[in-house]
């Protein structure tokens, strides 16, 4: 094990892993061992560690300029661009590229108050949106916006699934409803379709910017590149789509989407950022979302998943399977911290949540079924 207690700040409850190599859906140790990633470093190997597609470009890249600040024109940050919005809802047309899921959020954020005038802000119970200031006030989880006090003002909180709560907060002092539309680390709770769609149509009735965050739904993982505008939405389009996690493949890189309506509203020096669309990040993003498409990872998250369901479906331990494509949350009749930590002395890494009786899966794009078995079979869900 590495001496990083010694220099870094306690913030993590560590595993007790040193990761030093992955290829795939595996993580290889310093000590030799060998574990089946199925949390993918919160959800952020999407197209599994070190693809040899994104390797390749992020290599090219360095070699020819590491970082110029968006004060330039740059073909990488051109190709990615266009290449995001390219696979995005019709409706998305434009992208702030940033570093990250927190920092995609508060700038959602001020570019609803900027296109409505307004300064309020509804969120969910249970939804996580980040640490940052703006962020974290809208954080309705656990203990994470009492750790974000004093609060930015203007946020306030609704049901999730739940739109007569919604409507009875959604005055004309509201910029924006900002929601995940798969709750991960409240358990992986998702909403039917009908609340989606009642969300939009109250925001379009109202004059309120709808914001989804997909920093863990995007980028492919729920088996089509965005929950945005599919079937589990109502096909329902927000005005903003914010991403991170795997959109860079572990390249630390956020992301908004948003329309012609909302973009109409940005000008010059409304939103900036020093690393944001930097060269290196924008080769990553490019290289992720052509080694998605290359490889069939959304086909394939779509096909594994079902196998997954059917193979859980034969254990009596297992209540539910809860979330979409490859976000998936197992609740157990009891508490699931016994199946992570049995799994984890097999050598399989699994997430938690914040409802102690389900199991997180947030696995690589790539998972196959012969190591959905291996995974089943380590579980020991009798045991």
């Amino acid at each position: 094990m590495t001496n990083e207690d010694q220099y870094q700040l306690a913030t993590y409850k560590k595993m007790p892993i040193a990761a030093e190599r992955g290829e795939g859906v595996w993580i290889y140790t310093s000590d030799g061992d060998k574990y089946l990633d199925l949390y993918g470093g919160h959800a952020v190997a999407g197209t599994g560690h070190c693809h040899p597609h994104v390797v390749n470009a992020i290599r090219r890249q360095a070699g020819e300029l590491l970082f110029y600040s968006n004060l330039v024109y740059s073909n990488a940050r051109a190709r990615a661009a266009e290449k995001l919005v390219s696979i995005a809802p019709d409706a998305l047309t434009k992208t702030f590229f940033c570093n990250s899921g927190t920092e995609a959020n508060e700038n959602a954020m001020r570019m609803a108050r900027l296109a409505t005038g307004r300064e309020k802000i509804i969120t969910f119970s249970g939804g996580f949106h980040g640490r940052t200031a703006d962020a974290i006030s809208a954080t309705f989880l656990g203990k994470y916006r009492e750790l974000g006090k004093p609060n930015v003002p203007g946020h306030v909180e609704a049901e999730f699934g739940n739109v007569e709560s919604v409507r009875a907060l959604a005055d004309d002092t509201v910029a924006a409803i900002m929601l995940e539309p798969i709750q991960s680390m409240a358990g992986v709770r998702m909403a039917q379709p009908e609340f989606y769609r009642a969300l939009r149509s109250l925001c379009d009735e109202r004059g309120i910017v709808l914001i989804y965050d997909e920093v863990q739904t995007g980028v492919g993982r729920t088996g089509q590149w965005f929950f945005a505008g599919s079937e589990a939405a109502g096909g329902v389009v927000p005005d903003v789509v914010t991403l991170a996690k795997a959109l860079g493949s572990g390249v630390p890189v956020g992301a908004c989407l948003v329309t012609d309506a909302i973009a109409s509203h940005i000008k010059e020096n409304d939103l900036g950022t020093t690393f944001g669309g930097g060269m290196l990040a924008m080769a990553a993003v490019t290289a992720t979302l052509e080694a998605i498409e290359q490889d069939r990872m959304l086909e394939n998250v779509r096909r594994v998943e079902a196998y997954l369901r059917r193979r859980l479906r034969e254990n009596n331990q297992v209540e539910a399977v809860h979330g979409l494509g490859f976000l998936l949350g197992i609740e157990f009749k009891e508490n699931a911290a016994a199946v992570h930590k049995r799994l984890l002395e097999r050598k399989i890494i699994t997430g938690t949540s914040s409802n102690p009786k389900v199991l997180r899966l947030l696995p690589p794009l790539c998972l196959t079924e012969a190591q959905v078995d291996e995974f089943v079979l380590a579980a020991d869900f009798h045991g």
